[in-house]
C-alpha cells in the first residue's frame, strides 16, 4: 500500500522518492527540464512518469515536464519549444505575439533555426522551423529569462524585417502591420529597421513602406 504524508486542510500528498526529489529540485531552478538532464545523477524517466501520477509536475509535451504548480502563462508553448530546440529562437509570428505586435496567436511556434543543422520537430510541440543563415541567424537576438529558463527571441526590428523576407509565407499584410505598429509605438528607430533590412536583404522591398511612414 503506497504511505502518504499529510499537510495541511486534512489532503494528503503522496510521498516522493530522493530521486523523485531531485527531479522536483531541479524543475524549481529550471523551470522545464526534461528527463536526460539528469541521467548522469541517477533519475530515471520513470520518475518523472510517478511524478506525474502523483500531480506533482506535468508533461508540456514529449519529454518535457515542468511543476504541477507552475506559472508559465501564456509563453508555455515558447518555453518548450526553446527546450526542445536549444539551438533555435523564436521569430515570425512567434516573435510578434511575445513582443505583442499582432493579435495572431499562431498554432505553431516559429523558431529559426541554423540552415546547415539537423533539428528535431520538437516533441510534441507544435513547431515551424525557418531555416537562417550568417547574420540574419546571429543578430538582433534577445534573451529573456520565464520561469527558470532563458529563451532566446530576435527583438522588434529584426523580427520585422524577418516578416518582409517570409512574407510569402506569412503575408505582406502582417509584415506591414508589423511595420506600422513597430513605428507607431516606438518600438524600433527608422536606423534598426533599416539595419535590419539590409541584413535580411530585403532594403529594396522595405524602401517605399518606410518611406511612407516617415
Amino acid at each position: 500500500m503506497q504511505r502518504h504524508t499529510k499537510t495541511g486542510g486534512g489532503k494528503r500528498t503522496p510521498k516522493v522518492s530522493a530521486a523523485e526529489e531531485k527531479v522536483l529540485r531541479h524543475l524549481r531552478h529550471a523551470g522545464v527540464a526534461r528527463p536526460r538532464e539528469l541521467a548522469a545523477e541517477g533519475v530515471a524517466r520513470e520518475h518523472f512518469c510517478r511524478l506525474v501520477q502523483k500531480g506533482r509536475i506535468v508533461r508540456l509535451a514529449r519529454g518535457i515536464y515542468a511543476l504541477a504548480d507552475a506559472d508559465l502563462g501564456e509563453h508555455e508553448s515558447l518555453i518548450a519549444a526553446c527546450k526542445a530546440v536549444p539551438m533555435g529562437v523564436i521569430c515570425l509570428l512567434s516573435s510578434l505575439r511575445f513582443h505583442g505586435l499582432t493579435t495572431q496567436a499562431p498554432f505553431e511556434v516559429w523558431m529559426a533555426v541554423p540552415r546547415s543543422s539537423w533539428a528535431s520537430s520538437g516533441g510534441g510541440v507544435p513547431i515551424r522551423l525557418a531555416w537562417f543563415s550568417g547574420p540574419a541567424l546571429t543578430e538582433g537576438v534577445e534573451e529573456h529569462r520565464m520561469d527558470g529558463m532563458t529563451i532566446r527571441v530576435y527583438g522588434v526590428a529584426k523580427t520585422v524585417a524577418d516578416c518582409f523576407k517570409y512574407r510569402n509565407k506569412i503575408g505582406l499584410d502582417v509584415a506591414l502591420e508589423a511595420m506600422r505598429d513597430a513605428w507607431s509605438q516606438k518600438r524600433a528607430s527608422a536606423d534598426d529597421l533599416w539595419r535590419y533590412a539590409r541584413i535580411c536583404r530585403v532594403a529594396n522591398v522595405m524602401r517605399p513602406y518606410m518611406e511612407a511612414l516617415s
